[in-house]
C-alpha cells in the first residue's frame, strides 16, 4: 500500500549515528548436576532406542521380510498370528528407521551449527523427541547453547515447549501447527545463539559499537500531519523490510505500554508506546540504554526502563498466549482429492460458487460473454437473484390487489442487453445452497453457545473453503467449540464440515455475525470479512474506479445477502442507484456532515442501550430477549475521501464501533487514516492487498457496468417503476401467445400444470429421458431464450463439461426433430440462446394465451367468445406446475417466480369467470368457477370475497354463515383478515354469533 514516507536520518540505509552504549556482563550458566543426570539418561535413551531396538528384533523375531519374490500362493494362505507379527515387526522397523533418521539430522545440525535443522517427512513427534534428547546430551558441550530451547520443560506437553516466537508470525497463512511448532524452536534458537555471540562481541570491543543480539527499543512518534506511525513502516526503517513488522507485534504482544493499555492488534499502536526491537534492529531513533541515551527525556528513559521489564526474561519465558492479534489468515485445508482442472483466480470457489464453475477471466470463448464479476461472486449472486425474485413476486401481488384499468400484468418485463447478460450470470453464478449451509451453520452456532450459556465469540473472518467446510476465525480463543464444529489449526479457528452442516435444522435465533462480506477469494478459499467486528476503521485504498467496484460489491452484498436478519447500510460520496436493491436497507447521504450528525446520534444511542441493557458489545445482546430489535448492525461504506478535520472526527466515531456493531469502510487516495484498524488496498489487475492481515485476494468487484445492469433489473421490476400503465400495453401480454383457434394444434404439446406429460413426441429410452424432460421443461418455460450456461447450471447444479452439455444439446435437437418445413424446434437466436419453434408449445402457454384473448384480445367485443376463453382456460388446470416432478431435480425453480405466476393467472381466470356469470345472476356457475380456481390458489383472498358475494347473492344465510364458519377454521389462531371481516359484517351482521355457536 503506499505510504507516505518520513525523512530520518535513521534509514537504514544511511551509516547509524554514534551511540552510547553500557556493555552488560555475559551471564555463564555452570553445568548442574542435573544436567549431567538428563544427559545421561537421555544417553541411555538413544541407546536403547536406536541401538537396543534393531539388536532385539534382530535377534528375538528375525527379518520379517521373506528371502526371495513371494508367488500367488501368498495371496491364499491362511492369515495366522504369525503373520500379524510379522506385519507389525515391519511397522516397528520402519518407526526405528524413521527415528534413526531424526536423530542423525538433529546430531548434524548440533555438531555444524547451523541451528536449523532439515526436517524428516512425516514425523513431528519422533524428530522432537529426537531434538529433546540430543539436545540433552549435549548440554554439557559446547554446541548445547545452539540446539533446542526449553530443556527445563522436557517430558511436558508439546504446547508447553513451544514459545510464541517471531518466526511463528512469519509463516505463510495455512502452515501446518506443527511446521508453526518447529519454527517456533529454531527460531528461539537462533535467538539465543545471536544474543549470546552479542555479548561476546560486546565484551571484547569494550562497547565500541552495538552487537546483534542486544536489546532496543523504540517509542512511537506522533503523527505529522496526516502521516501516523505503524509498526509496517518501522520495521521498514529499522530492519529493512516491513514485512518484518510481524517480529515487532510478537515481541511486544499484550504487554502493558506506559498508557496502560496493550498491544493487541498490529494495525492498532499509539504516539508514545514502547516498542522493543528485534536484535538487529539500526536507526538513530532506537534507544538500547536508556539511563544513558542522549535527547531522551528522564520520564521517557524511566518509561522504557520500565518496559524493559516486563518482557519475557521478566516473566518467565512463554509470550501471552492468545488472541488480541487482529491478524486475518488462511485455515488449513483438509485432504481432498486434487481437482481434475486446475483452479484459475477467477474461478468461482467450488463449495462456495464452485458448482456453477465458471472460466479464467478472459476466455470469453467459454463464458458465452456473460459478465465474469458476477460469475465469481456465488454468494453475491445467489443474494441479488433472491432479492430479484422477492421484488417481481411483490410486484406481481402488488398488480394483482390494485385497481383494475392501472394493472401492470403478472409478467415482468424480459430483461434485454447488458441487463438480459446480467440476470444469466445470476442464474450461472449463484450459490443458494452454499448461502442457505452459511446462515443454517451461523444461526446453529448461536444457538448451541445460547443453549450451553455461552457468549458468541468475536469473529474477525470467516473462510469457505474449497472443499464446502467453514472455518471461522476469532479474535481471540474462546474454549471448546460446541458440537459439531470442531477446534481448527489452532484456539483462534473454529471449523465446520460440510457434512456436519448439512444436518444442521432452522434455528429461531438472531442471525449472529450478519456483517460478513465477501472480499475475494485466496488459493481456494473465499474470505468473508466481518466489518462490524473491526475495532475501528478499514480504509481502502486504490484507484478510484477500482475503489467503486469493491464499494459497490460489498453494499449490494450487504444489502440482498441470506445470512442476516436486518442492518442499516448507509452510503456516502456514491451508491445513489444501488438504492432499489434493498430500499429499507439501504440509505444515502450527501456529504459528512449529513453522516456525522446521523452516525453522533446513533452511536450515543447504542452506547446507552447497551449499559441499560446490562450488555458489553451487541454480540450479547444478540442471545437475549431483544435479539430481534435493538441489535442489528449498521454498516457505514464511505467513498468520498475525508479532509484531515474529517478523518480525525471519524476515527473518534469508530473508536468505540466493534462492540456497538457498527463498521466503517472508508476509500483512502493512498494516504493514511487516523483510527484505521485494517488497510486495505485494491490494485488495477483486480488484486486486494492487505499487507498487514498478510492477505492477497482476488477481489470481488461489481464494476460499473454489471453494477448498472443489475440496478436496471431490480428497477424494472419495481411495481411502480412502469410509467405507461393501462391495460393493454406490452406488459400485459404474455412472452408468447399461441394461436388458440381451430386451425392451431401444435406439433408438441407439453403439460407442465399439473402431472408433467408431452404429446406428439416418443419417449426417449434410458436414463437420460429425465434429463431431457427437465431440459425441455426449463425451454418452455422461458420462451424468450435460454442461455447455454444457464441450462447446463440448471441441469447440473455441481457443474459440468463442455462436451457433456453440447452432447446433450444434440441430443434435446434429435428428440424434438423438425417441422415439416425443415425447421429445427429447437434453434440458436443471434445472441447464442437457445430458444423453441413456435410449433412447441405447453399447457401455460395456453392457459396464458386464453386468458389474454378474453381479458385483452377477442372476448372483449364478443361477451360468448369471452366466456367460452374462460372456461377452456379453467379446464386446464389440473394441479401445480410439475405436480410430479422427482425429488433432488428441478431445483432451479426456486429461481422462478413461475410457482406464483400460476395461482394468481388462476385466481384471475377464475374472477373474471364469476363476473362472466354474475352478469347473468347465474350464482351457481360463478360458485363453481371459483371453487375451480381455489383449489389451485386456496391463499388468494380476492376468490374468497368473490364466493362470500356469491354466496350471498343466492339468498341462503344458513349457506353464508357455513361458509363463514369454514373460513374462521381455515384462518387458524391468526384470524380472519380484517377486509374479510369487514365483508362478513356487511353481508352477514350475525356471523359472529354463528361461529360462536359452532364453536
Amino acid at each position: 500500500m503506499p505510504r507516505r514516507r518520513t525523512t530520518s536520518s535513521s534509514s537504514s540505509t544511511a551509516p547509524s549515528a554514534p551511540r552510547n552504549r553500557t556493555p552488560q556482563p555475559v551471564r555463564v550458566r555452570r553445568r548442574s548436576f542435573g544436567d549431567f543426570v538428563k544427559a545421561f539418561l537421555a544417553f541411555v535413551v538413544l541407546l536403547v532406542l536406536v541401538v537396543g531396538v534393531p539388536l532385539a528384533l534382530a535377534t528375538q523375531i528375525g527379518w520379517p521380510l521373506p528371502d526371495g519374490a513371494p508367488s500367488l500362493d501368498w495371496l491364499q494362505r491362511e492369515i495366522t498370528v504369525q503373520t500379524f507379527l510379522h506385519i507389525l515387526t515391519v511397522i516397528v522397523w520402519f518407526a526405528w528407521a524413521q527415528f534413526t533418521a531424526c536423530v542423525l539430522v538433529e546430531v548434524k545440525a548440533a555438531l555444524s551449527g547451523v541451528g536449523v535443522p532439515g526436517r524428516v517427512p512425516g514425523s513431528g513427534p519422533s524428530q522432537l523427541l529426537a531434538r529433546q534428547l540430543v539436545a540433552a546430551l549435549l548440554l554439557v558441550g559446547a554446541t548445547a547453547a545452539s540446539l533446542t530451547p526449553g530443556l527445563s520443560q522436557l517430558g511436558q506437553s508439546l504446547e508447553g515447549n513451544q514459545k510464541p516466537s517471531v518466526a511463528a508470525a512469519q509463516q505463510t497463512p495455512g502452515i501446518f501447527a506443527q511446521q508453526q511448532e518447529q519454527a517456533a524452536a529454531t527460531a528461539n534458537a537462533l535467538a539465543e545463539q545471536a544474543g549470546q555471540a552479542g555479548q561476546e562481541a560486546a565484551r571484547a570491543d569494550g562497547g565500541s559499537s552495538a552487537a546483534h543480539g542486544d536489546t532496543k527499543y523504540y517509542r512511537i512518534q506522533p503523527p505529522e500531519g496526516r502521516h501516523h506511525d505503524s509498526l509496517w513502516e518501522v520495521a521498514e526503517r529499522h530492519l529493512g523490510d516491513g514485512r518484518r513488522y510481524k517480529e515487532i507485534f510478537e515481541l511486544n504482544k499484550d504487554r502493558v505500554q506506559p498508557d496502560g493499555s496493550r498491544l493487541s492488534e498490529a494495525s492498532l499502536i499509539r504516539p508514545g508506546w514502547i516498542m522493543e526491537m528485534p536484535g538487529d534492529a539500526r536507526g538513530g531513533e532506537l534507544v538500547e540504554m536508556p539511563d544513558e541515551a542522549p535527547n531522551v527525556s528522564e520520564q521517557v528513559q524511566q518509561q522504557i526502563s520500565d518496559y524493559a521489564q516486563t518482557g519475557d526474561h521478566a516473566q518467565g519465558g512463554g509470550g501471552a498466549q492468545g488472541g488480541g492479534d487482529a491478524q486475518v489468515s488462511l485455515p488449513e485445508q483438509r485432504p481432498a482429492p486434487a481437482p481434475a482442472n486446475p483452479v484459475t483466480p477467477a474461478t468461482p470457489v467450488p463449495g462456495t460458487g464452485g458448482e456453477h464453475a465458471a472460466p479464467a477471466a478472459g476466455q470469453e470463448g467459454h463464458s458465452f460473454g456473460l459478465p465474469e464479476a458476477l460469475l465469481a461472486a456465488p454468494l453475491l449472486a445467489a443474494g441479488l437473484l433472491g432479492a430479484l425474485g422477492r421484488r417481481r413476486r411483490q410486484a406481481m401481488w402488488q398488480s394483482a390487489l390494485g385497481a383494475v384499468g392501472g394493472r401492470r400484468g403478472m409478467e415482468p418485463p424480459t430483461p434485454t442487453g447488458d441487463a438480459q447478460d446480467a440476470q444469466d450470470a445470476l442464474l450461472v453464478g449463484a450459490d443458494p445452497e452454499g448461502v442457505r449451509l452459511l446462515d443454517r451453520s451461523l444461526r446453529g452456532l448461536a444457538a448451541s453457545l445460547a443453549a450451553e450459556s455461552r457468549p458468541l465469540p468475536v469473529v474477525y473472518a470467516a473462510w469457505m473453503s474449497g472443499n464446502g467446510d467453514l472455518h471461522l476465525q476469532l479474535a481471540q480463543p474462546a474454549g471448546k467449540p460446541p458440537t459439531p464444529w470442531q477446534q481448527g489449526q489452532d484456539q483462534t479457528f473454529w471449523m465446520l464440515a460440510r457434512s456436519d452442516a448439512e444436518g444442521y435444522e432452522e434455528a429461531e435465533t438472531a442471525a449472529p455475525y450478519p456483517g460478513l462480506v465477501s472480499l475475494g477469494t485466496m488459493d481456494d478459499s473465499r474470505l468473508l470479512l466481518n466489518l462490524e467486528a473491526v475495532p475501528g476503521i478499514v480504509s481502502l485504498g486504490g484507484a478510484e474506479a477500482d475503489r467503486a467496484a469493491v464499494f459497490a460489491s460489498v453494499a449490494a452484498e450487504l444489502a440482498t445477502n441470506g445470512w442476516s436478519d436486518r442492518m442499516t447500510i448507509t452510503l456516502v460520496g456514491f451508491g445513489d442507484d444501488l438504492t432499489p436493491l434493498a430500499p429499507n436497507r439501504i440509505r444515502h447521504l450527501d456529504g459528512f456532515e449529513d453522516l456525522f450528525e446521523t452516525m453522533s446520534a446513533e452511536t450515543r444511542q447504542r452506547r446507552g442501550a447497551l449499559g441499560a441493557a446490562g450488555h458489553d458489545s451487541v454480540l450479547t445482546g444478540r442471545t437475549g430477549p431483544a435479539q430481534h430489535t435493538r441489535w442489528a448492525p449498521h454498516l457505514v461504506l464511505l467513498a468520498a475521501q475525508p479532509s484531515d478535520d474529517d478523518a480525525l472526527r471519524l476515527a473518534e466515531l469508530a473508536a468505540d464501533a466493534g462492540r456497538l456493531g457498527i463498521g466503517y469502510l472508508v476509500g483512502t487516495q493512498g494516504t493514511d487514516l487516523p483510527g484505521a484498524a485494517w488497510e486495505m488496498e485494491i490494485t488495477g489487475e483486480g488484486r486486494l492487498l492487505a499487507p498487514l492481515l498478510g492477505l492477497e485476494l482476488d477481489a470481488q468487484m461489481l464494476p460499473t457496468a454489471q453494477r448498472r445492469a443489475v440496478v436496471e433489473l431490480f428497477t424494472d421490476a419495481d411495481p411502480g417503476s412502469d410509467p405507461e400503465g393501462g391495460p393493454g400495453r406490452p406488459g400485459n401480454a404474455p412472452p408468447f401467445l399461441v394461436d388458440v383457434s381451430e386451425q392451431g394444434r401444435p406439433a408438441v404439446y407439453a403439460r407442465l400444470v399439473g402431472s408433467y406429460e408431452i404429446i406428439g413426441l416418443d419417449t426417449p429410452d434410458g436414463e437420460r429421458s429425465a434429463l431431457l424432460h427437465e431440459a425441455l421443461a426449463l425451454l418452455l418455460l422461458h420462451r424468450e431464450g435460454v442461455h447455454p450456461r444457464v441450462l447446463s447450471s440448471a441441469l447440473w447444479p455441481r457443474g459440468v463439461t463442455a462436451d457433456v452439455r453440447d452432447a446433450l444439446l444434440e441430443r434435446l435437437r434429435t428428440w424434438l426433430g423438425s417441422d415439416p418445413d425443415g425447421t429445427p424446434r429447437l434453434a440458436t437466436d443471434a445472441t447464442g440462446r437457445l430458444t423453441l419453434a413456435k410449433s412447441v408449445v405447453s399447457d401455460l402457454d395456453v392457459l396464458r394465451s386464453l386468458y389474454y384473448e378474453a381479458t385483452q384480445g377477442r372476448g372483449v367485443d364478443s361477451r360468448q367468445v369471452r366466456g367460452r376463453l374462460l372456461t377452456d382456460a379453467l379446464v386446464l388446470v389440473r394441479g401445480p406446475l410439475l405436480a410430479d416432478r422427482p425429488e433432488g431435480r428441478y431445483r432451479w425453480l426456486t429461481h422462478e417466480i413461475v410457482d406464483a405466476q400460476l395461482p394468481l393467472l388462476v385466481a384471475d381466470t377464475g374472477l373474471a369467470l364469476c363476473e362472466f356469470h354474475l352478469e347473468r345472476d347465474r350464482a351457481e356457475k360463478a360458485i363453481e368457477a371459483l371453487n375451480a380456481a381455489l383449489r389451485t390458489a386456496p391463499a388468494d383472498e380476492r376468490l374468497w370475497h368473490e364466493l362470500l358475494r356469491a354466496t350471498h347473492t343466492t339468498g341462503d344465510p344458513d349457506r353464508l354463515r357455513a361458509l363463514a364458519a369454514d373460513l374462521v377454521d381455515r384462518s387458524g389462531a391468526r384470524g380472519l383478515p380484517p377486509r374479510t371481516e369487514a365483508l362478513l359484517d356487511e353481508l352477514l351482521p350475525t356471523w359472529r354469533e354463528g361461529v360462536s355457536a359452532a364453536g
